[in-house]
């Protein structure tokens, strides 16, 4: 019983003890200041009642000067709409804000947009701007304007407006050459009328072809990404870390409207092509290779018994274009232009359609297993040099058509003076007359045409019937009547 009594004697003291200790060390604590790092070996105190903020470990990207940089020049665009294209909405509509119709009101949607300098140009999409009526662009300070439209290009879903005003914070450019799949990026735009919203993602893959513009030679060959980009981010920035302007967000691939999962944006390289065109010509100046190709798979290979997979197939080449002047042939394979990889026909359509026409570049091929590499010198759709006016690239358009003069040996064999040879046909009145690729045009209202300018001179205003004659290359002749 005495050893039992002392065990519990000798418990209760040392529990006393480790009670005493425990508050002098508590009671000491809380004198104590807290202390923040700022570099290494040395601290600043925080005032009292504060908490050490979390630090950011080793390796994780920061975001905070990126956004700094860009959210300032990223704008809100409101468009009144009074007319609009059903076909072209049944696209976008979803995407960029759903109109909201009142009585006797200017339908309303919105979007997003870029300022690329100082002076007030901003790009943003073709269909945040198609048919608007008034334009007004919010910046991030809140000051308002009214815009006007520059141009629009509903082949790539660009479009260039103006507000009048100087010293504003324009977006620094970057390359999106050098964009890499799995790089970090934001996306920065007013969704759902948010304005100054930032999100972040990575690439998910590059010259992705969703086929969503319907338009004739549309270019697509979007960044894709899967930062969070919703209905209001169209026109806004996709930037890199660097708070460089790599692309400008433009769809989204989803069932319900809103986000669920990735997103599109054109790369800026195509973007600065557009805009500088808009402003220097007022037009697009597209260039054109000259080619017809395909993408290649492993069925296409095993037919074709192609060593691999890498490059695009050369179906056909138009005659005296630019690919042609190169000797570019049908069969070939072009694997990169400029020292760029091309691996599908987005890629190719947007490397290509970086450039103007009288510009060169450098085309390696594959051809029977032996590499080359060519110089061509590009070309504009009438495979001339041309700088072409807007109403000359609406009649191009319009008709469906690539001309080129006729050759001597041709005019000798099918014993005629002169005429335009259609080389290249696409969706247009001419294909819907069921004209085909190899007719000369010869005679247009009785009046001869012995240039691409006799057609334009005479079309170009031209409302109402025209009677069309000429010959295919076997001599048939044929006569056919569209509308203008």
């Amino acid at each position: 019983m005495k050893r039992f009594a002392f065990m519990i004697v000798a418990a209760f003291l040392g529990g006393m003890i480790s009670i005493g200790i425990y508050s002098q060390i508590t009671r000491g604590d809380q004198n104590q200041e807290v202390y923040q790092a700022n570099t290494p070996g040395s601290f600043e105190a925080l005032p009292a009642g504060y908490s050490a903020p979390s630090v950011v470990p080793e390796g994780i990207p920061n975001f905070i000067d990126a956004a700094d940089m860009t959210v300032h020049s990223v704008v809100h665009i409101k468009t009144e709409v009074r007319r609009r294209s059903s076909v072209y909405d049944e696209f976008f509509n979803e995407f960029f804000g759903r109109p909201q119709p009142q009585y006797n009101q200017p339908l309303v949607a919105t979007g997003s947009g870029v300022i690329l300098t100082h002076d007030g140009y901003i790009v943003t999409n073709n269909h945040v701007v198609h048919n608007a009526e008034r334009l007004e662009v919010t910046l991030n300070d809140k000051r308002t304007y009214e815009a006007e439209i520059v141009g629009t290009d509903p082949s790539t879903d660009l479009a260039l407006i103006k507000i009048n005003e100087n010293g504003l914070p324009s977006i620094k450019y970057g390359n999106s050459d050098n964009v890499r799949v799995g790089e970090w990026v934001l996306a920065v735009g007013n969704p759902f009328n948010l304005t100054s919203t930032v999100t972040a993602g990575i690439v998910s893959a590059k010259a992705r072809d969703i086929n969503i513009l319907g338009v004739n030679s549309a270019i697509e060959s979007f960044i894709q990404t899967d930062a969070p980009v919703n209905p209001g981010n169209s026109g806004g920035a996709l930037v890199n870390t660097d708070g460089e302007l790599i692309g400008i967000n433009a769809a989204i691939a989803s069932n319900t409207g809103s986000y669920t999962g990735y997103s599109f944006a054109i790369p800026v390289n195509l973007v600065k092509k557009v805009v500088n065109d808009f402003i220097n010509y007022g037009e697009i100046q597209r260039a054109y290779i000259g080619v017809t190709i395909r993408d290649i798979d492993n069925k296409f290979a095993e037919e074709m018994e192609l060593e691999d997979l890498q490059g695009v197939y050369v179906v056909s080449v138009v005659e005296n274009s630019s690919a042609a002047d190169a000797d570019i042939r049908a069969e070939d394979i072009i694997l990169g232009i400029d020292g760029i990889q091309v691996n599908s026909t987005s890629r190719l359509l947007e490397t290509v359609g970086q450039h103007n026409p009288g510009d060169k570049i450098e085309v390696t091929i594959r051809r029977n297993g032996d590499l080359k590499k060519k110089e061509v010198l590009l070309k504009n759709r009438q495979n001339n040099f041309d700088v072409l006016s807007h109403d000359e690239m609406k009649l191009i358009d319009k008709l469906g058509a690539t001309f080129q003069e006729v050759s001597t040996e041709e005019k000798l064999a099918l014993g005629i003076d002169y005429g335009m040879k259609i080389v290249e046909l696409r969706r247009g009145k001419l294909m819907d007359k069921g004209i085909r690729e190899g007719f000369i045009i010869t005679e247009i209202d009785k009046k001869p045409i012995r240039s691409a300018d006799d057609i334009n001179n005479l079309l170009l205003d031209k409302r109402g019937g025209v009677l069309i004659e000429g010959v295919y290359p076997n001599g048939q002749r044929n006569y056919y009547a569209i509308g203008m």
